[in-house]
């Protein structure tokens, strides 16, 4: 049975991409934070789980948690923002989506990239943002820790090639999530050529597809905003 790795599964789309690998035949490593109460309840329901907790910002903690853990696929999906105008973020601003977004994701891949390498085989999926490609008014920490993800996958991608693990990103518009809750679909109807917000079972779909199937896409760049970005 294949083997996949999801941070930050508690959230809606990596629940989503919990789901959607479980159902077809992966065994779930859910990554958690805080939230244990609903990993535990995920991998009660999906059976074929185990629920991992540690502290994508520490490195320690994410050593630690990994040890002795294997996969197949690796899903950088955790991430959080702590939007402000650039005139009025604090230097804890800056350094806390940094530190989470973007070396937590090198965290995580540098602890579970060397079994990859010894079974020459893996792909590693990372959830970036259009944040991160076009940027966005609010957002230059978080835009600069997706925009730092996408070119470090790039890079990482032709690195790990001749090993035939294959490094990819994701950038998802506006999906329902927690990041969008508070958001009204009306007011970005005109940003957005399809005139809705996405679902998390789009994006995931996209993901298992990179994960399983894509098997000569490397260093990739895939959009997924209803034609917002092109």
């Amino acid at each position: 049975m294949k083997k996949v790795l999801i941070t930050g599964a508690t959230g809606g789309i990596g629940e989503a991409c919990a789901r959607m690998f479980s159902a077809n035949g992966y065994f779930v490593y859910i990554h958690y934070h805080s939230n244990q109460a609903k990993a535990d309840a995920l991998v009660s329901e999906l059976g074929n789980a185990q629920a991992v907790g540690f502290d994508i910002a520490s490195s320690t903690s994410v050593r630690e948690a990994l040890e002795g853990i294997t996969v197949d696929v690796l899903v950088n999906n955790a991430g959080k923002t702590k939007d402000k105008l650039f005139f009025w973020l604090e230097d804890n601003d800056w350094d806390d989506i940094l530190q989470t977004n973007l070396t937590g994701t090198y965290y995580v891949t540098k602890a579970l990239l060397p079994a990859m390498q010894k079974q020459k085989s893996g792909a590693i999926i990372n959830i970036a943002s259009v944040a991160g490609t076009v940027g966005n008014i609010g957002q230059s920490n978080y835009a600069a820790s997706k925009g730092g993800m996408i070119a470090m996958s790039k890079s990482l991608a032709l690195e790990v090639a001749r090993y035939k693990i294959r490094v990819n990103c994701v950038v998802p518009g506006f999906i329902h999530s927690e990041m969008t809750a508070g958001f009204n679909e009306k007011d970005f109807e005109k940003m957005i050529p399809m005139k809705r917000f996405g679902n998390a079972d789009e994006v995931a779909e996209v993901v298992l597809f990179l994960a399983d199937k894509a098997s000569y896409i490397t260093a990739e760049t895939i959009n997924i905003s209803g034609g917002m970005v092109r």
